[in-house]
């Protein structure tokens, strides 16, 4: 199957299609969509795309979803080189299938790739890797409110050698799994673990690319949190400026109206955030990227400049925060209507309950 226009980009790759024969029936996989979880379950097929240093990007395929073979000393194994992305796949209330904004899900595994030497997937071939797993695995997309199919693309050096040098060979793999909502019970305001003992990412480091090793690197202060019995952990840098959470952004909502984000080259560039500051401009707000220190955040919260604070990213979409702790204090945050607002109208958009005024839908079963 070849779903690209050679005219604007790539030559389209052909895909071989092997269909799972203990694929799920029809009612094994309407039991799993009537309450999916997240990450728990997989569909039926998955994408597989190699590439090496002479033959560039080869054999793309659909095949049955199952275990991948590695040889011992694969690269990934012994140093690390891998990268990977989120995205949902949506249905409308008419059974059609759109994702959001993938071109800039497909840009950030480009800039990923740059930063952990490793080939870069152009752009329409990750495109096209979406549209031939939902060719075969369509059915899988829920239509349950909030429900979609979170789409796990990554990407991994498999190479056999022990050396430090980039892999001569990758391999591209495009998964998916059916998510129920986030919030089951509704949108909850989540309490945050301040870490200052540990840091997710430092200058000059991986920190902008979505890397596994940045992840491993949050969990345990990530256990820490739950210690602490709160949700998430926000680290900061070594100014003591706030940089992320452990899987989300930050947002700040300021008394005059102001949205301010942090930014620095150690954060993770999020799409969602993206859309969520584009949606808050439409509306007329001021929005501003640039550093923000602890002493800000928790001064401007105390004095009431800081009248919201939220978490943005693929999972949860918008999460209020409602508590920020740390090893000596306890700050609660200030919520408001904003935050809920903003992510009621972009999942209004991804669910094609609202006007794409931006272009950001791409239609995958067409």
């Amino acid at each position: 199957m070849t779903l690209l226009d050679s005219d604007t980009g790539p030559a389209p790759l052909t895909f071989s299609v092997t269909r799972n024969l203990a694929a799920a029936t029809t009612a094994e996989r309407e039991e799993i969509l009537a309450n999916p979880g997240f990450g728990q379950k997989f569909t039926d097929h998955m994408v597989d795309i190699c590439w090496s240093v002479n033959g560039g990007w080869h054999r793309p395929r659909v095949q049955p979803y199952g275990p991948i073979s590695l040889d011992p000393a694969a690269a990934v194994l012994h140093y690390g080189q891998e990268i990977f992305e989120g995205i949902k796949a949506y249905r409308h209330e008419d059974g059609s299938i759109h994702t959001f904004r993938p071109d800039q899900n497909g840009r950030r595994l480009q800039r990923s790739a740059r930063r952990l030497a490793l080939p870069e997937l152009p752009v329409e071939y990750f495109l096209q890797s979406l549209r031939e797993l939902i060719a075969v695995d369509g059915a899988w997309v829920p239509s349950g409110a909030d429900q979609s199919l979170y789409l796990r693309p990554f990407m991994f050096a498999k190479e056999a050698f022990l050396g430090v040098r980039p892999a001569q060979k990758v391999a591209y793999y495009l998964i998916a799994s059916p998510a129920g909502a986030y919030f089951s019970g509704g949108v909850k305001p989540v309490s945050i673990w301040l870490s200052e003992d540990y840091a997710r990412a430092g200058k000059g480091g991986t920190g902008a690319a979505k890397t596994g090793g940045n992840y491993a690197a949050s969990l345990l202060p990530q256990s820490e949190a739950y210690e602490n019995g709160c949700d998430q952990v926000v680290f900061l840098d070594q100014d003591r400026n706030v940089e992320e959470l452990g899987g989300m952004n930050v947002v700040f909502v300021y008394k005059d109206g102001t949205i301010v984000t942090p930014e620095s080259p150690s954060i993770l560039e999020g799409i969602t955030r993206d859309s969520i500051l584009q949606l808050a401009r439409d509306r007329g707000h001021k929005v501003e990227g640039r550093a923000v220190s602890l002493t800000e955040w928790r001064e401007g919260v105390a004095s009431g400049d800081i009248v919201e604070v939220f978490a943005c990213g693929t999972a949860a979409v918008v999460t209020p925060i409602g508590v920020l702790k740390g090893a000596d204090f306890l700050d609660e945050q200030p919520t408001g209507e904003l935050a809920l607002s903003l992510r009621e109208e972009l999942t209004d958009i991804q669910y094609g309950r609202r006007e794409d005024t931006h272009g950001w839908l791409t239609r995958l079963d067409a």
